[in-house]
């Protein structure tokens, strides 16, 4: 008898796989990071090839530590980083170009070809018209690869998004299919009709048959090559990363909202079956769709989060474990003088602006290792204001963030984050719940779970961290974060 729910989290820095028991525990993982492309000033690419074999080696290695089998798996559930763009030969699976991230911004210029047309943009999409979304990065290739617009129109090329690229490899080319969490990231898909909108097409010069079918977020995907995993192992659940970890935080009441720290940071705001339109330059989403039943969200978006600790690491070399930055934030304190705004690849929700670089503002000859490291902790909180405040602009009422992610075990972020938000946060019991809300999608589609309202209950409470601090402090330290922002902004 089957016993494992199969989640492979395929992720901007790094792949994984996890097993879970059918009461959403984890039973073990595997991960891998794999090589970050920079090949100019603003671009992101990542190589398929790395993708598709990081995620394969990752659910072999996961099955072997346990001792499972290809029968031992009821189902696959995939969550992916979202936007990031492949297109590839349908006859030989060679993409014709590396994979686009999502933090490239690379189309910054060509996005303001279709200024004019913003407005109906976000109307049909929910999104704001920037690089960050597939639609000109599937223009760009098009424009830019020899001979890849004339085979688009032939027919002989397929986009993706990397779930849509996992699908076809371990389908072996038989399911070219993605879901609506997914294809509502591509500033192509209308999500209200719910469905690729070919004016969007036309407008963006996009041939239709390079697009994949959309389905629900529990749906059959097809079925894996038994090659892979030693057995065929159905695959039945996909979601892209936020809205899996909304799932997996059992947000599925109007006004819950999570916020999830990896690579960047998303803040999430379940809003039901009404795609509320912001006034505050945040994104409307579709939260993820079962039965063929639409639900949506808000979202905002920081591009840099993990990613910030990842470079203080890696780039500057001023430690040599994120796990470090909890003692040398401990050891600053909150005073700290130093603000770090980690544009690295612009500014995310609420500012949008594609140009922005990082900056670093208040240094002096007392600044050192840990004022950095801190700065580069609280940057990511502050980020999170913002959102929060152009969420409650929208008319939001926060009075609970529900966060995941790898950087929420670090407890002096989470009780910063806490203090400076003004709100009471809540760690789960198990927050790598990207991974685990696309498991509950495939148990759903398996028939593990009857029902999503059953999948709430199994979300449980590791520790809330409450505000600490007075309102004055709080919004002294908030309104230091806005200064930076403006400088840079300017």
């Amino acid at each position: 008898m089957s016993r494992y729910l199969l989640s492979l989290d395929q992720g901007t820095t790094s792949s994984r796989a996890m097993l879970f028991d059918p009461s959403g525990t984890i039973v073990d993982q595997a991960q891998q990071e794999f090589e970050q492309h920079f090949p100019h000033s603003g671009w992101v690419e990542h190589s398929p090839t790395d993708l598709w074999q990081t995620t394969l080696k990752c659910a072999r290695d996961v099955l072997r530590k346990v001792g499972a089998k290809a029968s031992d798996i009821i189902s696959i559930g995939i969550t992916n980083q979202r936007e990031t763009t492949m297109i590839w030969d349908r006859q030989t699976g060679e993409p014709v170009y590396p994979a686009i991230v999502w933090q490239d911004r690379r189309t910054a210029d060509l996005c303001r070809q279709w200024e004019g047309q913003k407005d109906e943009i976000s109307k049909r999409t929910g999104l704001l018209l920037d690089p960050y979304f597939s639609a000109t990065k599937i223009r760009w290739i098009l424009d830019n690869v020899d001979g890849a617009r004339a085979r688009a129109e032939q027919g002989e090329l397929a986009f993706g998004t990397v779930d849509t690229w996992l699908i076809w490899q371990l389908t072996g080319g038989r399911s070219h299919a993605t879901d609506a969490t997914n294809a509502c990231r591509t500033m192509l898909y209308n999500i209200h009709d719910d469905c690729w909108d070919p004016d969007l097409l036309s407008l963006f010069d996009i041939p239709a048959s390079l697009l994949p079918e959309v389905k629900d977020s529990a749906a059959d995907f097809g079925s894996t090559l038994s090659g892979w995993l030693g057995g065929v192992v159905s695959i039945g659940g996909v979601a892209g990363d936020q809205q899996a970890a909304l799932i997996g935080q059992g947000c599925f009441s109007k006004g819950m909202i999570k916020s999830t720290y990896g690579t960047g940071c998303f803040v999430v705001l379940n809003t039901g079956h009404e795609a509320v339109t912001s006034s505050n330059r945040l994104l409307t989403t579709i939260a993820y769709r079962i039965k063929g039943e639409t639900t949506y969200a808000l979202e905002g978006s920081i591009f840099m989060a993990g990613a910030t600790i990842q470079w203080i690491r890696d780039g500057l070399q001023l430690i040599k474990d994120a796990k470090e930055s909890q003692a040398l934030a401990e050891k600053t304190g909150y005073e700290n003088p130093v603000y770090m705004v980690p544009a690295f690849a612009g500014l995310g929700a609420p500012y949008w602006d594609p140009d922005a670089r990082g900056a670093i503002f208040g240094l002096s000859r007392d600044s050192g290792i840990k004022e950095l490291v801190t700065a580069g902790l609280q940057a990511v909180c502050y980020q999170t204001r913002d959102l929060l405040a152009a969420m409650e602009g929208d008319g939001a009422v926060v009075n609970e963030l529900r966060v995941d992610g790898g950087m929420v075990v670090n407890d002096w972020l989470v009780q910063f984050l806490s203090d400076v938000l003004g709100v009471r946060v809540t760690r789960p019991q198990i927050t790598e719940t990207t991974a685990l809300g696309a498991a509950y999608l495939a148990g759903l589609q398996a028939g593990v779970y009857s029902s999503l309202s059953e999948v709430g209950e199994l979300w449980q409470t590791e520790r809330v961290f409450a505000p600490k601090i007075s309102r004055t402090k709080r919004d002294a330290l908030y309104n230091g974060w806005q200064d930076a922002v403006g400088r840079l902004c300017r």
